[in-house]
């Protein structure tokens, strides 16, 4: 009787145990099927197995790796080229601080934040790579600007250390032979062969510009401006690097300056709304003569932020923060103190996302005096020379600030065909090259 006791105790434990968790059991399956029940169809079929506690908002959201693969699908779509953006010249290490090509077009030198100059040989704008000869400037120098010399031939860079600005110029500075190395040239780098130190005291060069004394008793050799951050702009030659001349803007600071092409006017945009011109006067040995003050360009209600020549070396156009471009006429008889005349007073046709006005950084007619591009901030626009309409706009055409552009002097093949081709230089360490929009007849 006891040994049957003992026997049925364990027996009916285990019996209730069992029915206890038969009743959870049932319970869970109850919530499950309540909580399967209020689930969208949609997430009901993803997820027929998920576990207690569900939350059918979470099943809209995509999973964090298709969150992933949009991201890089946006941002794939939105470094799809520009139609007119034709290549990219790489290479760089750090910004591109500067620009400018040969007179012939086949080579485009560069200068970077790496302490370096780049030339860079091109045949064909849509190839696929090009010939490049490295330059490093001597320690501690940062280059802020460049520009060809006698041709193709040789390169003056501006570069900036502790005790001042400094100007470089290199000979031989052509890119390697056919036989070279696509990437990089083997032959022994190009020397120094003249350099000028503390050019302008401690201020930095905002910016060089190149042209051939060809007016006049000019004898075709390369004249050189050097714009200081300060008001002083200093004239050079070319080969020798013997100085030429100063002239100072006297107006707080610089923005910029240029020489006309046939080197005989320079021209400065400046804190003030005024431009001020020089004339360059060549005795009849060619050389430099004097520089004299002829005539100033006013108009503007605001600062000029950038300035450049027409091709004819008559007319300046000039961009200023009041919102407007001017084209001016400078082939006047200022020594019977005839002023310069307002061509045309056009609008600036860019606009922020608040619908300001923006102002220019840089602006270059094209060789065909069409086109006139300019840019600001990051956004590249193309305007008819003529009218001023927009001919086509490149948002966010680099990633980050456009530090400088520079049209080829004359075509290049692309893909064999002759193009007019525009190259810009910005902070995200790359040179683009960009073909010119169709201008608008008139």
């Amino acid at each position: 009787m006891a040994a049957a006791s003992l026997v049925s105790l364990p027996l009916l434990s285990a019996i209730f145990g069992a029915a206890i968790a038969l009743l959870f059991l049932s319970g869970y399956l109850r919530r499950k099927r309540a909580a399967i029940a209020h689930l969208p169809p949609s997430a009901t079929a993803a997820a027929p197995d998920q576990p207690k506690q569900v939350r059918p908002s979470n099943q809209n959201q995509p999973k964090k790796g298709h969150q992933r693969s949009h991201h890089a699908v946006d941002k794939d779509a939105a470094k799809k080229h520009h139609h007119l953006d034709v290549n990219t010249l790489r290479g760089h290490t750090d910004s591109v601080t500067a620009l400018h090509f040969s007179d012939d077009a086949c080579n485009l030198a560069t200068v970077c934040a790496d302490g370096a100059v780049r030339v860079f040989r091109v045949d064909d704008v849509s190839s696929k790579s090009f010939k490049i000869l490295r330059i490093n400037l001597p320690a501690g120098a940062h280059p802020t600007a460049i520009a060809f010399s006698q041709g193709a031939s040789s390169v003056v860079v501006a570069a900036q250390a502790l005790l001042g600005s400094s100007l470089y110029m290199y000979a031989d500075v052509g890119a390697p032979p056919a036989g070279g190395n696509k990437q990089q040239g083997k032959l022994s780098p190009p020397e120094i062969k003249w350099e000028h130190r503390k050019i302008h005291g401690k201020e930095s060069v905002l910016n060089l510009a190149a042209a051939r004394a060809t007016y006049g008793t000019g004898d075709g050799s390369t004249i050189l401006i050097s714009c200081s951050e300060a008001t002083d702009i200093k004239i050079w030659h070319g080969k020798s690097g013997k100085e030429l001349g100063t002239v100072d803007t006297n107006q707080l600071k610089n923005n910029m300056a240029d020489i006309s092409p046939n080197g005989r006017f320079i021209a400065a945009a400046a804190f003030t709304a005024d431009v001020k011109v020089w004339e360059i006067v060549y005795s009849k040995d060619s050389s430099v003569k004097e520089v004299n003050k002829v005539m100033q360009l006013k108009g503007h209600k605001s600062a000029v932020t950038c300035l450049c020549f027409a091709l004819n070396s008559e007319q300046i156009i000039t961009a200023s923060k009041d919102g407007t471009i001017r084209v001016w006429n400078i082939n006047v008889r200022y020594h019977l103190d005839e002023d310069p005349k307002t061509l045309r007073v056009l609008p600036i046709p860019l606009h922020d996302s608040k619908g300001s006005v923006c102002q220019y950084d840089h602006m270059s007619v094209s060789p065909d005096e069409k086109v006139l591009a300019t840019t600001s901030g990051s956004t590249l626009q193309w305007l008819c020379v003529e009218t001023g309409a927009v001919l086509d706009t490149a948002e966010k055409a680099h990633e980050g600030d456009i530090t400088g552009i520079a049209w080829a002097p004359r075509t290049i093949p692309n893909g064999g065909t002759p193009a007019f081709v525009l190259a810009t230089a910005g902070v995200d360490k790359k040179v683009k090259l960009w073909l010119a929009p169709k201008a608008i007849s008139t």
